[in-house]
């Protein structure tokens, strides 16, 4: 199974696996990572699964689309490669991909 880091604001990384084609949201949920609090269930509509995307796995994934775009244009602390967990599917394409996590997502 492919392989996702996550990392906390303090630092701190968590490697988990995943299967392919399951929301990144929902394996953080399944693996309870701090920082991904997913209030919507993945419906891309709370944007508390906000995550920074790292290089070089941000330019491999498709723009955001209008409804992800619009929830990322609230989110706290956002940055160009912010993106919503629940909106990115786990990949063999996608192994090691790296989000870190913002400061809050309240």
């Amino acid at each position: 199974m492919p392989k996702v880091v996550f990392i906390e604001h303090s630092g701190k990384a968590h490697t988990v696996e995943g299967p392919s084609g399951q929301s990144l949201m929902q394996i953080a949920v399944d693996h309870l990572i701090p920082g991904i609090i997913a209030d919507c269930g993945g419906s891309a509509s709370c944007g508390t699964c906000h995550g920074y995307v790292q290089e070089p796995w941000n330019s491999r994934l498709a723009p955001a689309d209008e409804t992800e775009q619009s929830m990322l244009d609230g989110v706290l602390y956002g940055e160009p490669n912010s993106r919503l967990t629940c909106q990115i599917r786990l990949s063999e394409e996608l192994d090691g991909i790296e989000i870190r996590l913002p400061k809050s997502q309240i």
